[in-house]
C-alpha cells in the first residue's frame, strides 16, 4: 500500500471465503484497492447509492450463484464501508438503506 493511498474503515461487513468464493473475494479486493489508490469505478463495478447519502456507492459482486453489494462511501481521508450484503431483488432493501444510514451518521458523529 503506497502512502498515499486511503485506508478502508469498515463499519460492517467482511469477504471472506465462504460465503463469498474465492474469485468473487479476490474480486472484490481488487475493486477496493483501485478505490484506495483513487479510481473512480463506474458501471458495471459500481453504482451511485445516493439514497443512501453524497458519495455513496455500491460494489457490485457477481458471484457463482450469489450478487453481492459492498456500499461505500469515498471520503477525503478513507474509504468507508457501510455494509456488505447478498442482494436478492432488484431494489435495495429499505432496511440496508435505513441501517447505512444510521451507521454514517455514528461514523460522522
Amino acid at each position: 500500500m503506497s502512502p498515499s493511498d486511503k485506508p478502508l474503515a469498515w463499519l460492517h461487513g467482511e469477504i471472506h471465503t465462504p460465503p463469498f468464493s474465492k474469485a468473487a473475494r479476490l474480486e472484490a479486493g481488487s475493486l477496493l484497492r483501485a478505490l484506495q489508490r483513487g479510481d473512480k469505478l463506474s458501471m458495471p463495478h459500481s453504482r451511485p447509492m445516493p439514497s443512501i447519502g453524497p458519495r455513496c456507492h455500491e460494489l457490485r459482486i457477481v458471484d457463482e450463484r450469489v450478487d453481492w453489494r459492498i456500499v461505500y462511501r469515498v471520503d477525503h481521508d478513507a474509504v468507508v464501508i457501510v455494509e456488505v450484503f447478498e442482494k436478492k431483488t432488484r431494489k435495495t432493501p429499505q432496511s440496508v438503506i435505513d441501517a447505512c444510514r444510521r451507521r454514517l451518521r455514528d461514523y460522522d458523529a
